[in-house]
């Protein structure tokens, strides 16, 4: 799965843009941001999500692993005229991190990708200033075929509740806010399926 290689036209698929909106607009009702507090996305991709609350924060750090996604992040905040987004090619797992501390984190469709999620949560707590938010926007559980087109995928399939709201608590954050809002459908073999995506929001304790 190269993500470098589909940065180009990511922002093409109008269901990536439209479940990135309706993710920043759970954001917006939970966290309730007023444009005074710093955000941080990780795995932002090309920023779609971002885009959507740039004036939600008073600014924002994009972090990605992807050199293709983050040439193209550049290039739309470059056209855009925005001196508030703030792209950082990075991998939290492996890098050392001198990432001030903000009030809210939000990641889309990127934690089932993350084998050490506990490790990142520990991350991610350590990044959060007290009583900061968490939101976390991925899949539901699914049987595997939703990376049918990349058989090699050794990554998460998708999530139970319970799980993770579990692991939020261990590593000290209060879960507040879960919600099933968006649904992918794709056809698998012929055939329509459908993968309802979630939000899970907790506040750092």
């Amino acid at each position: 799965m190269s993500f470098d290689d589909d940065a180009r036209n990511w922002d093409n698929d109008p269901a990536k843009v439209e479940r990135a909106g309706l993710l920043a607009q759970e954001i917006r009702n939970v966290v309730q941001p007023d444009g005074t507090t710093d955000a941080f996305e990780f795995g932002c991709g090309t920023g779609l999500l971002s885009f959507f609350l740039k004036d939600d924060f008073r600014s924002i750090t994009l972090a990605d692993t992807s050199q293709g996604m983050i040439d193209v992040l550049r290039e739309k905040i470059t056209s855009s005229h925005i001196d508030t987004m703030h792209p950082l090619l990075i991998d939290l797992l492996e890098e050392e991190k001198n990432i001030s501390p903000v009030q809210t984190i939000y990641t889309l469709m990127t934690l089932h990708h993350i084998k050490e999620v506990s490790s990142l949560l520990r991350i991610f707590n350590s990044m959060l200033l007290p009583g900061g938010y968490l939101c976390i926007g991925d899949l539901e559980p699914e049987d595997g075929s939703f990376h049918f087109r990349h058989p090699h995928f050794d990554g998460h399939r998708g999530f139970e509740r319970d799980v993770l709201e579990n692991k939020f608590r261990e590593h000290g954050f209060d879960p507040v806010y879960y919600k099933t809002f968006y649904t992918i459908r794709r056809i698998v073999n012929g055939q329509e399926r459908s993968y309802p995506l979630f939000v899970l929001i907790g506040r750092k304790l």
